[in-house]
């Protein structure tokens, strides 16, 4: 017989993350229901930051470049992020360990040559 009071704990834990994260999502619009903020206006609609209506539609679309770059500045810095455990401890390790990073880092540089073949770091 399997005893399943070890997963209270667990089951209370996970009620009551799902209990708060409704209530930070439903409690702001059931409160702006029941305010009448809800209700767009001539006034709540104008600009409040600059004072002047935008020049162009604000959800023009980004260039792609800005994109790539962006990732490729998320790949690299996640590069740092498991070098510097792996240079901690690469002595205790072996060289198993370190043949995984030099083949982890000849994959990231491969990345790297393709991204810059394909133009991905060029900016006009």
């Amino acid at each position: 017989m399997v005893d399943l009071s070890h997963y209270l704990p667990i089951l209370l834990f996970l009620g009551i993350a799902l209990a708060l994260s409704s209530a930070f999502v439903f409690l702001p619009m059931v409160v702006s229901r029941l305010t009448g903020s809800h209700k767009p206006n001539e006034q709540k609609l104008s600009e409040y930051e600059c004072g002047f209506p935008a020049f162009e539609d604000p959800r023009s679309q980004f260039d792609v470049r800005f994109y790539l770059v962006a990732i490729l500045f998320i790949v690299f810095d996640l590069e740092a992020a498991f070098i510097y455990p792996w240079a901690v401890s690469v002595f205790t390790l072996g060289w198993t360990a370190w043949f995984a990073m030099m083949v982890f880092i000849a994959e990231l540089a491969l990345g790297l040559v393709y991204a810059w073949k394909k133009g991905a770091l060029d900016w006009e």
